[in-house]
């Protein structure tokens, strides 16, 4: 049996040992340029990726012209994908699809006839269903592809012939805008007016070296085909396109639509480009439901060919403006539309141009283009006047041509031989038909050689002079500019540019009607806000489940912000237009929040009545905190106080801007008083001692101005308050044991 094993320095003969790591990256470096140049960035001399260009192309060789009828759009795929774009046919078909939907191109390229999709984001019907041809754009953009105006090349199989870019003096690349994401680079340029770029462009036919600035004063901003509004700044927009990157705030459209009566709705004529009008309402939708934007009621779509979408206030008194800023940041109302111009140049490289840069390349190109249509013109004509001399000799010498032709067997050698003509000459004389011999032919040949003599000279002086050739496009762009002019329906701007401020963030309470309540929690934590300010009458009106009564309760706005403090040292954050109605018992607190059942709450405040809170636990240590730092976003609520063990939160007290003193008293009934500045402030933590005790805790304690001294409430049913003034007997430091109140004080030791 033969031995398999080969010899390490003897490998298989078609096998090459290299490196794995080399060979992977030569190979991806391979696919990698493969994707960036012949799939997903554009040319900047026609705008276009090779699959538009397949499509085109076949296109024009079924003579879809826009003067001629439809075709099936599965005959175009289909001789794309058999012809010239070895790919997948539903990838060529909705390459189509976007070159003939008037809401992603600016300038469509593709006429269609049939369900090509739309705005709210459906899809176009199988292509054995549509049917379409070429616009005049398109024609436009592929002018001169028999003037050997670009090179061609061969097809993937060879059998046939694709030219390499198209000629036509339309700036397609800045006019429709281009998307693409190669390896490692992508590109994002949107479309533009082209009545502006031509502008540009005959700026630039003159002053090749003018400053961005001169080019940017000329191109105003994007010009989206779903129209919208760009918010940016002049500036903003001169400096993204200086440098070929950055974005455009773009805003839809709408107005204030009139109900009577005070009454008013919000009507969006046009949106975004790129957002899906059935994604962007299903959107809203969302922000109605969960309750995000609680001054928009509902939003309807009312469109026809037309987009209609009508915005419904939750009331009249609601601010248009705000509503709109609001939905502005919340929504797809106002998106951003990047700007990424990265394009490949005439040396197929990819590299990021500035707008000027990217329109004096296609500039350029349509010098060149000029001088290959001239040159080929040229020598069209050089090979008519050949023929149309032989003619002339033919006629002056009619009757021995006809001679020769009559009696000899091989006459074109001896027309050469007696009258010096060409090959061509010869043979264009012979196949002459008899009715072109008559005195009419002869004069219509002269004028026809006058002609091309004159449009000869024409041309070899326009070859030779950059300045005829200068004038020459300028008057080139500027028919094609009178064409596609901001007078025309499709030239029209439809973008207006507005320099807005970016959206902001308005306050959840700006949104919401004011109207004053009372908030109610009961001993087993059911919470509602009943209407209006209820006083001591109608708190104790105030009906409770049986066994259940009153544990706090506190005067509000609907835009308010209530915490609610746990003697777990948690504090939770409920709006107070979110409250349930009076009607009834309300809810229990602990279905809004995510609270233990064996946790107490303690306090209950609006957020708005203090700045900062006293805390203190059952053991008698605690700090100061901010308000601010004890808002919540979440139904966790947050942690503020962390007792130590065995200590459960005892005191939550506002914090008078005045004071200067704190007055605790222990369940020892001891009394302390001490300097406020004493206390620390903190956001989070246990603190430190306010009083010391040999047993027991803390009952209760609170902030005064020293000055003032202390006041309580008598006991019975007097209603007399008591006030003691002269506090030195019961001042010390913070963590003294304290003395014994002063008579009268309350048997329950709370302030």
């Amino acid at each position: 049996m033969a031995n398999t094993d080969l010899p390490p320095d003897n490998p298989p003969v078609g096998i090459l040992d290299a490196p794995f790591d080399s060979a992977l990256s030569d190979r991806y470096l391979v696919y990698a340029l493969s994707t960036i140049t012949a799939r997903s960035l554009p040319d900047v001399r026609d705008g276009l990726k090779p699959v538009h260009r397949r499509l085109l192309w076949a296109m024009r060789l079924l003579r879809l012209d826009p003067a001629q009828g439809y075709k099936k759009s599965a005959r175009v795929v289909g001789d794309v994908i058999g012809k010239y774009h070895p790919h997948g046919d539903q990838s060529v078909y909705d390459a189509m699809v976007r070159l003939a939907q008037d809401f992603a191109m600016r300038y469509p390229l593709v006429d269609g006839q049939g369900n090509f999709g739309n705005i709210d984001g459906d899809n176009a019907a199988a292509y054995r269903y549509t049917e379409a041809k070429l616009t005049q754009v398109a024609i436009d953009l592929m002018d001169g592809l028999d003037e050997d105006a670009v090179d061609y090349r061969p097809t993937y199989n060879g059998e046939d012939h694709e030219p390499e870019l198209f000629p036509g003096a339309f700036p397609n690349l800045l006019a429709n805008g281009a998307a693409g994401i190669a390896v490692g680079m992508a590109t994002s340029i949107p479309p533009h007016n082209v009545a502006e770029l031509y502008e540009a462009a005959i700026l630039l036919v003159d002053q090749p070296e003018a400053e961005d600035a001169a080019v940017n004063g000329l191109v105003r901003g994007p010009d989206f085909p779903t129209g919208g509004i760009v918010v940016d700044s002049p500036a903003a927009i001169a400096e993204t396109y200086r440098i070929g990157r950055g974005g455009f705030r773009v805003r839809a459209r709408w107005h204030v639509e009139d109900q009577g009566r005070g009454v008013w709705n919000a009507v969006v004529t046009e949106i975004p480009y790129g957002v899906q009008k059935g994604k962007l309402i299903e959107q809203i939708a969302g922000i109605i439901n969960e309750k995000k934007l609680p001054i928009l009621a509902d939003i309807r779509d009312e469109s026809d060919s037309e987009i209609r979408v009508v915005i419904e206030p939750r009331s009249r008194t609601v601010d248009p403006q705000m509503l709109m800023e609001s939905l502005f940041r919340l929504s797809d109302l106002e998106s951003r539309f990047s700007l990424n111009l990265n394009v490949l140049d005439k040396t197929r490289t990819p590299r990021v141009m500035s707008l000027r840069e990217a329109l004096l390349a296609w500039v350029e190109h349509q010098f060149v283009i000029l001088r290959r249509r001239s040159e080929h013109r040229l020598g069209k004509i050089a090979d008519r006047l050949e023929l149309l001399d032989g003619y002339l000799i033919a006629f002056l010498n009619l009757d021995r041509v006809i001679e020769i032709i009559r009696t000899e067997d091989e006459p074109k050698p001896v027309m050469i031989a007696e009258f010096g003509l060409t090959d061509r000459q010869a043979e264009a004389i012979l196949d002459m038909r008899l009715r072109r011999l008559r005195k009419l032919e002869e004069m219509e040949i002269r004028k026809e050689r006058d002609g091309l003599e004159k449009e000869r000279v024409g041309l070899e002086k326009l070859l030779a002079e950059p300045a005829a050739q200068r004038r020459r496009l300028k008057k080139d762009f500027g028919r094609l500019r009178d064409r596609y002019g901001l007078d025309t329906p499709l030239g029209k701007r439809r973008t207006t540019i507005e320099e807005a401020a970016p959206a902001r963030e308005i306050p959840m309470e700006a949104m919401i009607e004011r109207e004053p309540i009372t908030v109610i929690l009961s001993q087993r934590g059911w919470i509602r806000a009943m209407k209006g300010h209820l006083d001591a009458a109608g708190i104790e009106a105030v009906k409770f489940k049986e066994g259940d009564g009153p544990l706090f309760h506190l005067t509000a706005q609907t835009t308010d912000k209530i915490l609610l403090a746990a003697d777990n040292g948690r504090f939770f954050t409920l709006g107070a237009d979110k409250l349930p109605g009076g009607r009834g018992f309300g809810e229990p607190v602990r279905v809004m929040i995510d609270l233990d059942g064996q946790v107490e709450i303690v306090g209950l405040f609006r957020a708005s009545q203090a700045t900062k809170l006293l805390v203190v636990a059952s053991d008698g240590r605690g700090f100061i905190v901010q308000i601010a730092e004890t808002l919540a976003e979440t139904r966790k609520g947050k942690t503020v106080v962390t007792p130590r063990a065995g200590a459960k939160l005892k005191v939550v007290r506002a914090v008078d801007p005045i004071a200067d003193a704190v007055a605790v008293i222990g369940e020892n009934r001891r009394l302390l008083v001490f300097a406020l500045a004493e206390l620390p402030e903190m956001a989070r933590g246990q603190g430190v001692q306010f009083q010391r005790y040999n047993d027991g805790g803390i009952s209760d304690a609170m902030t005064f101005v020293l000055a003032q001294g202390l006041s309580w409430t008598m006991g019975g049913d007097s209603g007399r308050t008591r006030s003691e003034t002269d506090l030195t007997f019961w001042r010390s430091a913070r963590g003294a044991a304290g003395r014994m109140p002063p008579n009268g004080f309350p048997r329950d030791n709370r302030f």
